[in-house]
């Protein structure tokens, strides 16, 4: 069996949060259909609250040192990107926000992707089309099609009967299963993989 490594990203702020929930239903949904197709896959989750004052620290110096400079190198090592944040003011959350502005421009090229989002209301749902989603393919990551929204009523047991949370979940974990079984991460690019050795050089003298 292949194996890949998918990273949770959640922008919830508080503990628990319905952020968390809905994103580690969208990571366990990916794994269930990878390993459907023969695909074993580690889960690594972060929290951003547990990173945000490092955030903020990046944003100031330009750069990212400390448990943040791991978060971004699980980031952007990964297979595949389930990234959640809570609808605040009909957009992204700052901290989601400010977490994409610090990694690299280049991270997240090709990289598949989950989107999922959290508020109060249903009204708020679009915000993923016009708002997340836009954000991530500016960065040139390959976004699935189906985008998972939860609202309160969903997590109350009021679903939506025509197309409910659980419906919606398993589709679009089915989906980036496929995204993630058909390619394999080769990570970060190596800045000096061209830089000849010095026995090479002196072999050219």
């Amino acid at each position: 069996m292949s194996e890949r490594t998918i990273v949770v990203v959640s922008a919830g702020l508080g503990r628990p949060s319905s952020t968390r929930l809905l994103a580690d239903r969208l990571a366990g949904a990916t794994v269930t259909e990878l390993e459907a197709r023969g695909v074993t896959a580690t889960v690594e989750t972060v929290e951003l609250r547990d990173v945000a004052h490092e955030i903020v620290n990046t944003m100031l110096t330009g750069f990212a040192t400390g448990a943040l400079a791991e978060v971004m190198d699980k980031v952007t090592r990964a297979d595949g990107l389930v990234a959640v944040t809570p609808i605040f003011t009909t957009t992204y959350s700052g901290l989601f926000k400010s977490f994409v502005d610090v990694i690299d421009k280049d991270a997240l090229v090709g990289m598949p992707v989950l989107l999922g989002a959290t508020g109060g209301t249903a009204r708020h749902s679009l915000a993923l089309e016009y708002s997340v989603r836009p954000l991530l393919t500016y960065l040139r990551a390959d976004v699935a099609t189906t985008s998972v929204f939860a609202a309160t009523e969903d997590w109350a047991g009021e679903t939506d009967t025509v197309n409910p949370l659980p419906n919606r979940i398993a589709r679009a974990g089915r989906e980036l299963a496929e995204m993630v079984a058909a390619r394999e991460n080769a990570g970060p690019a190596d800045l000096y993989g061209d830089v000849p050795s010095f026995d090479q050089m002196f072999r050219n003298l």
